[in-house]
Parts: structure tokens; sequence; C-alpha cells
């Protein structure tokens, strides 16, 4: 059996190496995916709607489709389009953990995900310790772990949220336009950031 941690490894390879093949996939069939998709306006709309989709729905991940968008929106309507996307999907997330609580979130996410992080949620500086939980821990798990097991105020929460996320949606969108080797790098250089901030943060 393998151990929680080597299957989180393990689904986040996954999906590392998906995003690089679907990058490389959309660049070199960048006009025929064009002429598919049609309307840029109802592919922006529904590339939006999967974002929310994938954060209320945890398990499901986006991530793969963010070099599709990034090549042919931009990587900077990308990165405002997760944002908003990412944005949304956490308030939702919150306001269903707030007013049902874990009778309804079981069947968004499992709990045992969830409660790992119940004694690492802030019970002070929670501004800012929510907005370094952001660059380190996935949007969905935290929204639902902040909503269920904490008691801060939903301005706060959503301002530290939407801080939170800017700086890896840009980075995650303007990746996705790179040539592989440097996409590499940049998750290597990406881990490493959060490898300090996680370690700042847990010491803290």
């Amino acid at each position: 059996m393998l151990s929680e941690k080597t299957k989180a490894f393990l689904g986040i390879l996954i999906i590392l190496v998906l995003f690089i093949l679907s990058s490389y996939f959309v660049r070199t069939n960048i006009e025929p995916i064009k002429n598919f998709i049609g309307d840029p306006s109802l592919g922006i709309l529904i590339y939006l709607l999967i974002v929310i989709f994938a954060i209320v729905f945890a398990p499901v991940s986006m991530m793969p489709l963010m070099p599709v968008a990034s090549n042919i929106f931009g990587w900077v309507y990308t990165g405002i389009l997760n944002i908003i996307g990412w944005f949304i999907g956490a308030l939702i997330v919150f306001w269903i953990s707030r007013k049902y609580g874990v009778k309804l979130i079981k069947r968004f996410i499992s709990l045992d995900k969830i409660s790992k992080f119940e004694s690492k949620i802030p019970k002070d500086k929670v501004f800012v310790s929510i907005l370094l939980l952001r660059m380190t821990v996935p949007v969905d798990i935290l929204s639902y772990a902040l909503g269920l097991f904490s008691k801060v105020r939903f301005k706060t929460y959503a301002i530290a949220t939407f801080l939170g996320i800017i700086p890896l949606s840009f980075v995650l969108s303007y990746l996705g336009v790179l040539p592989v080797w440097y996409q590499v790098l940049g998750f290597l250089f990406i881990g490493f950031v959060i490898a300090l901030i996680s370690e700042y943060y847990w010491k803290k």
C-alpha cells in the first residue's frame, strides 16, 4: 500500500505531466483548436465555469486546461480568469461550509483530507496566515477547512484569499505558453518557493 504522502506526490506529478503535455499539444495544434472553439467569448465563459466547478468539487483539477486557455486567450487574460474563477469558487465553498457543515461537505470532498488541516488553522494573525496558506495549499481544500474549522470573518477570508491566489494564477498561466524545459524549471522553482513559505509558516 502506498503512503498518503506518496499518493499525494504521484497525484501532483500526474497533474504536472498533463499540464506539460496539454501545453505541447495546444501549441502544435493552435489553429485547429481555435477553429473548433469558434466564438472566443463562449470559450472564456466555459473555461470560467470549469474553474469554478473544479474548486467546488475539490477532487477535480483544471490545471491541465490552463495551457489551452493561455495559448488561446493569452496568458494575462487566463491569469485574470483563474483569479475570478478561484475567488468565486472559494467564496462558494466557504459559504457552503459555514451554512451546511459536514453533512453536505462530505458529498463534495473527502472529510479525511479536510480534517488534516484542522490543527493548522490559524488562531492569530489570521489575515497573514490565510495569505501564506493560499500560496501553499490548494484553494479548494483550504476553503473547506477554513469554512468548517475556523471563526475567521468572511471579509478577512475574502480579501486574504483574493490577494493570495494572484501570484500563482499568473505564474501558472505564463508557464502554459513556455517551452517544455522552461515549464519544468518553473515548476521546480514554484516547488522551492512553496517549500520555503511552508517551512516559515509551520514554524511560526
